[in-house]
């Protein structure tokens, strides 16, 4: 599950940088504004890579992921992308929580046949 949220974090981290962008020139809040609020988040999706293995750390993403939709109040297109980043981040919780059973069942099956097997 790691990989593919993580993964999906760093598109994210420049999804926001690129969104802040954007948001400077197209909306009348201040440039500190902005970019204290693009910041804050791109600096949690960074974060956020280094915790998946610990618990609350999926319930943050979804946080992440609110607040990235909630963002096209300023930059409209935010609507669309963070639709879209919700649901890779489900697809990621989803499926990688697949993979990683499918691992531990190959895991135990292998440790169940022993050395001599391979």
């Amino acid at each position: 599950m790691r990989t593919l949220c993580a993964s999906t974090l760093i598109g994210e981290f420049f999804v926001i940088g690129f969104a802040g962008l954007v948001a400077m020139q197209m909306s009348d809040l201040p440039t500190a504004t902005v970019w204290t609020v693009s910041g804050i988040a791109m600096v949690v999706c960074v974060l956020l890579c280094g915790m998946l293995s610990r618990p609350g750390a999926v319930p943050i993403g979804w946080a992440l992921q609110i607040g990235l939709i909630a963002s096209g109040f300023v930059v409209p297109v935010m609507f669309f992308l963070g639709g879209c980043f919700a649901a890779l981040w489900w697809a990621s919780v989803h499926y990688g929580r697949k993979v990683d059973a499918a691992r531990e069942r190959f895991a135990a099956t292998a440790a169940e046949q022993g050395p001599e097997s391979a």
